[in-house]
């Protein structure tokens, strides 16, 4: 099927595609395993903190899948807002607000337990913004965070992975940690995505990919493939 997409450029990177036609469809592969999650999830609304937003690929996508979720996104490039809000507005009463405050600040004034589902998902420069890797920064999530809460970040590090290792060092403290990754990332053959989830996951949040196609790491896994962090 041909797909007719906007794609938005930053830093020499695709930061967002979006089918205008179709906000469900996710060019990106980390961003197919975010959109499983979304959908093992429990029924119903979700209330949802977006840090980075680009050109809203997931925002756009939950408002789709569970219409009426009260969505924040918190995007610190006004010119990229802008930009987007004109070439590709978001649908009316799509429940989606953007604000235009970094991470680290924008997430100091969410409320606390008022969010079902926090997603990382921001890059300055083409790397995740150190200050969101911090274990200060896991601690306003925490906080933010309902009960059953999940949180998702969307890293890039390459083998051996110190920055993962860290950063799961410091979700434990929200509940079961998994970490998914393609293979080629794995071996160490490039940098690429890897995605950690913590709190209260649903069963298979990622589907049941084939090993070959993704790595899903889980319980005492994760400990002996990324533990160690500090």
């Amino acid at each position: 099927m041909s797909r007719d997409l906007y794609v938005l450029d930053l830093d020499g990177m695709q930061q967002s595609a979006v089918d205008p036609a179709d906000p469900t469809y996710l060019a990106f592969d980390y961003m197919v395993r975010i959109g499983r999650l979304i959908d093992a999830m429990p029924p119903g609304r979700l209330r949802t903190l977006h840090i980075g937003g680009a050109a809203m690929s997931l925002p756009r996508f939950l408002a789709a899948r569970r219409p009426g979720s009260a969505q924040i996104v918190l995007e610190p490039a006004a010119e990229v807002i802008d930009r987007v809000r004109a070439e590709l507005p978001l649908p009316p009463r799509s429940g989606i607000k953007v604000r235009p405050v970094d991470g680290l600040r924008g997430i100091a004034q969410i409320r606390d337990s008022s969010q079902d589902l926090v997603i990382l998902d921001a890059f300055e420069h083409g790397v995740v913004p150190s200050e969101l890797t911090t274990p200060a920064f896991v601690e306003q999530v925490q906080r933010v965070l309902a009960d059953g809460g999940v949180f998702v970040a969307n890293l890039v590090d390459r083998a051996p992975f110190a920055g993962v290792r860290s950063f799961v060092a410091s979700v434990r403290t929200l509940g079961e940690v998994m970490v998914g990754a393609e293979p080629a990332t794995l071996k160490g053959r490039r940098p690429g995505n890897l995605l950690v989830a913590a709190g209260a996951l649903p069963t298979e949040p990622w589907g049941v990919p084939s090993p070959m196609e993704y790595r899903v790491y889980a319980g005492r896994a994760v400990s002996d493939s990324f533990g160690g962090g500090r």
